[in-house]
This record gives structure tokens, sequence and C-alpha cells, in this order.
């Protein structure tokens, strides 16, 4: 028998739990994020290996590392099997240069393979415990349709959603209203960083210790670790002996990122992390200058999900890199940005550059991308072009979410409207419904006390 591993704060006041206390926490009770003590590896010969297996199979292996001694082996098996059963396509584009499509799931959104394992995850424990909970999280795209989708009618779980009422698409938008049941949502008067403030701020509020909260945005561990997995499966299937690998990753709350990090952490042979953010880029700054600053409010783009002006989860990437940020930004010891600038490039995105992209990776490639890939797909053609890579290099880029989400921008940008996946289908047919707040706190905090 080994021990478990352990997970700290971020913030590093509150006691080290294990992965089902994270799991059920949410967020550190000092408002920290929590963080393996301990990032178990593989050798190169079991990552090899793993060309031999399906996605689920992978999962196992890569999840039961951060989970040995807490849960039981055929039990783990059946959830990835359960969790992981569409299809991860590997896009050919030029070279050898893919694109990761991530958007085959229920809700066609990277998300799903957090949300569906961290859901059945949660549900087990609760069972263990007896127990139920309250998950609030906040969204700026597809976390929340992905989230309500998987905790939708799990009887230990209610789910609240909250999302900024001008920055979702209206079928994202449709995604979470029309399910009802176990899942609320909700509309809020402001941006996404407002609904992640509230969302924090109920956490850390001994008022509401009654409702027995949690979150299921990427501030969860157990959304982080699932996300791993896709980068060992891409490597798995694209790479050959000796190869490394560049990875772009279109970026906003930096949960993705981090998943990539910890496989990287992990022993996957990442020769860069290329960041490609829209116009929210304080990070680029950061990076370049050793000094982090908010934006305040974030600013509006085409791609949504990654309006965000205070990455959550670069309080994990700083002390991974051994520095700490609290949850407001503030950096009481600075990570080693020598070497974070050797790891990754960090790329800023216009809007105009985004549908410059669109229609130059479609009219040239017939690749077909929504926004946040084709930030992703000019972030690693810039990395590609100014670093002089080789045509030889294996480079991945993310694709984050099927077109079909964002059918005015590809309308306006390509004159037609992408096919819609099965998950799409009959959405506009559905009926609605939502609740509104302002984005003060005082307000979301009445709400819960009075349906909940």
């Amino acid at each position: 028998m080994t021990n478990p591993i352990l997970f700290y704060s971020t913030n590093l006041k509150a006691p080290k739990v294990t992965f089902s206390e994270a799991l059920l926490k949410g967020l550190a009770p000092d408002k920290g994020l929590y963080m393996p003590e301990e990032i178990p590896g593989f050798t190169m010969d079991e990552i090899h290996a793993f060309s031999g297996k399906e996605y689920h199979e992978i999962a196992f292996e890569v999840i039961g590392r951060f989970l040995r001694d807490e849960i039981d082996d055929e039990k783990l098996k059946a959830l990835v099997k359960d969790a992981y059963n569409y299809p991860v396509p590997l896009e050919k584009v030029i070279d050898n240069k893919y694109v990761m499509r991530l958007d085959q799931g229920p809700t066609a959104s990277f998300k799903d393979f957090a949300a569906r394992m961290m859901g059945r995850l949660i549900n087990h424990y609760l069972d263990l415990r007896d127990r139920k909970l309250l998950i609030l999280t906040a969204t700026s795209g597809d976390t929340g349709s992905a989230i309500a989708n998987a905790f939708f009618g799990l009887e230990r779980i209610k789910v609240v959603v909250l999302f900024p009422k001008d920055e979702v698409t209206e079928r994202q938008r449709k995604q979470m209203t029309t399910l009802g049941n176990n899942i609320q949502i909700v509309s809020v008067e402001g941006k996404f960083d407002d609904c992640q403030a509230m969302v924090k701020e109920a956490f850390s509020d001994p008022d509401l210790d009654y409702l027995n909260l949690s979150s299921a945005n990427s501030i969860n561990i157990g959304r982080l670790i699932p996300q791993i997995v896709y980068y060992f499966y891409s490597f798995s299937r694209l790479a050959k002996k000796g190869d490394d690998v560049i990875f772009s990753v279109p970026s906003g709350n930096f949960g993705d990122m981090m998943g990539g990090l910890f496989a990287g952490e992990m022993g996957l042979p990442v020769n860069k992390f290329v960041i490609s953010v829209n116009e929210n880029d304080e990070f680029p700054i950061f990076l370049k200058t050793g000094n982090y600053k908010k934006i305040e409010p974030s600013r509006n783009c085409l791609s949504s999900a990654m309006n965000v002006g205070h990455p959550s989860n670069l309080a994990r990437l700083v002390a991974l890199y051994g520095g700490v940020m609290d949850e407001k930004g503030v950096i009481s010891k600075s990570p080693d940005m020598s070497k974070m600038r050797h790891d990754f490039d960090a790329v800023t995105v216009s809007d105009k550059t985004t549908k410059e992209m669109i229609k130059l990776a479609y009219d040239r490639y017939k690749l077909l991308l929504e926004p946040h890939g084709a930030v992703g797909w000019k972030g690693l053609m810039d990395h590609v072009s100014e670093n002089r890579v080789g045509k030889d290099q294996l480079c991945i880029s993310l694709e984050t979410a099927h077109p079909a989400k964002f059918p005015e921008a590809i309308v306006e940008i390509l004159g037609f409207d992408p096919e819609l996946p099965e998950s799409l289908i009959g959405l506009e047919s559905k009926t609605e419904i939502f609740d509104n707040l302002t984005g003060k706190y005082s307000d979301f905090k009445n709400y819960l006390k009075q349906k909940y």
C-alpha cells in the first residue's frame, strides 16, 4: 500500500487534504486552489505504450496515478469508460502540424472531458458519504453547459450556473437554460470575472456553510486532472520515438493549460507550450515584464470563453514555478520567470486577426475553426514562423469547441452555417428557464438563501 497523494492550498494557510476532500470542497478554506503535493510520473516506455490503448484506458492510467488508494481500480475503470464514449479526432493540417478536436462530446466542447469525469467522481464520493452538494459555477461560455449536462439528473447534486448576460452565444446559453430539474441557471449583469468573484465569495461566506457548497469551475482540482489525459492521448497517437511536442492552447481561465503543464510534469516530452490568448493579455504582459496586473473589466472578444481578466488558475501556474499568488492576483513570492519564459511562448490575438485566421485556415486547408480554436492556431503559426520550427516538429493545436456553437461568426466570415453536431440539434425549439441577477454579491447571497 502507498500513501494517498495529499493536496495543499496555493495560499498555504489551509490543512492538506486527500483528493476526495479537495474534490468535494472545490476551493480551500483560505480561498486558495488545491495543488497536488506530489505529481506522479510515467516513463517514456509507459507513455509510448499508450499508443495501443483506447482513450478511456489512458484516462484510467493517468487519473489513477492521482487517486491511488482512494478508489477501487474496477470502479475507476467503469467511471472512465462511461465518461469517455466519444471520439477525439486528430486532424492533420500541414506537415506534422495537427488540430486536436475536443468538440465531439455531449455539449460539443472540451469542457465535457473534465465535467463528465468530475460529475461521476463527485457522485461516487457522495454515495460513499451519504451526502448532498450544491455546486456553484461561473461560466464564460462552454463550462456552464458542460457542467449542467454532466450533473443533470444526479440525485445528490444541485447546480447553480452563473453566466454574463451579454457574453455567451444563444446556442451556448440554450444548452444550459433548457434543462431544468436539478440545474438552475442565472444571468448576471456583468462580466465573467464578476460571476467568478461571486462564486468565490459564497464559498468563504460562513452564513452559507449550511448549503454544503462546492465548485465545478476549473478552480476545482477534479476538473483539472481529467484534462491531463488528452495531452497524453494525442502524443501517443502522433509521436514517433524520440519526438517531443509543441502544444498551442487557447487560454482564458488557464485550466486547460494547467492540464498540459501537469502532463509535462508527469513526463510527457513537451518542447514548448504556446499560450494563445485574445485581447485579455494580462499573462503575456506578465511573462514579458514580470509584473502582473489584472484587466478590469475584462475585454469582450469574439472568443468569449476566454474573456478573463484574471485567470484563477494562474495561482496554480505560479505555484508550479515556485511562487505564491493569492486569489486577488497579488504575488508575494515571485515564480521562476526565466524557466517560465523557457517553457512558454505567450501570443495575443485580436478579434480582427481571429477572423482573418478563420478565413485563411478554411481557404488554404479547408480547416474549419471557431474563434477559440482560431486563436490557438494563430498562436501556433506565429510561434512556428518566428522560431523557424521545422516541418518535422510535432505540433498540436487545441480546438476547444465545435464551430456550430458560433454560427453568427462563421456565417459572417465564411458565408455558411456549420453543420450541427447531434448534441446541438433541436435546441432552438426548446423552452428556456433562467433567473436574472445584478453583479452584486449581496443579491446573489440573498438569492441562494431564499432558493436553497
